[in-house]
């Protein structure tokens, strides 16, 4: 009974291994070899849970919205906290990361100029999972509305929509210019949409 624990484990510390190498080098230049090196695992045990590299890319993606999504969960379902609270508390997430090594360990951030043409089912597996975020945002925003902790000119998934794709361009500037002053500009910015004001001042 002791097999199926030790293959759920086996898998997880490939993609886990892999995560760490990924963030550092990319998706492509992070070699098979170096990968299995790195875990310590025979080609054998990476073959008989990944078909190829590309299905080992969608299986690392996909885990890493699961656990993107877990981790929203703290940050959105805050009891007692106003939607607009939450969803600050949420951004203000992406600004600490920006402070940390390898942006964070974004792994959107990281693959999401590298993979799209070179893997459909990778760019499709970025793409839901951006769609799955966006729409958990969307729902935060819905709820402010409702509480009238959040100002929202257009309809909540849209303007979702254009927070997230705001966010996303401001980590992929702080990555480039290795400073985090994009996201603060950002998080100002938020904070004004979601108040209903401009943000320049």
């Amino acid at each position: 009974m002791a097999r199926p624990n030790l293959f759920h484990d086996t898998r997880e510390h490939i993609l886990a291994t892999g995560e760490a190498l990924v963030k550092s080098r990319g998706f492509t230049a992070a070699g098979l070899t170096e990968l299995l090196s790195a875990a310590n695992v025979p080609k054998g045990s990476f073959y008989h849970y990944f078909k190829s590299k590309e299905d080992y890319g969608v299986a690392l993606l996909a885990r890493y919205f699961d656990r993107y999504d877990a981790s929203m969960d703290e940050r959105l379902s805050a009891p007692g906290a106003s939607a607009r609270e939450r969803l600050l508390a949420y951004f203000d997430g992406w600004v600490a990361s920006a402070c940390t090594p390898e942006h964070g360990g974004c792994l959107v951030v990281k693959l999401a100029g590298e993979v799209c043409d070179l893997s459909e089912p990778m760019r499709a597996t970025l793409s839901s999972g951006m769609a799955r975020i966006v729409g958990r945002i969307a729902a935060v925003v819905e709820q402010g509305v409702a509480d009238g902790s959040v100002h929202c000119p257009t309809a909540p998934q849209a303007f979702a929509d254009a927070l997230y794709s705001a966010w996303l361009g401001a980590a992929l500037r702080a990555k480039v210019e290795r400073c985090p002053d994009a996201l603060y500009a950002m998080r100002d910015d938020t904070r004004a949409r979601l108040a209903g004001e401009s943000a320049a001042r």
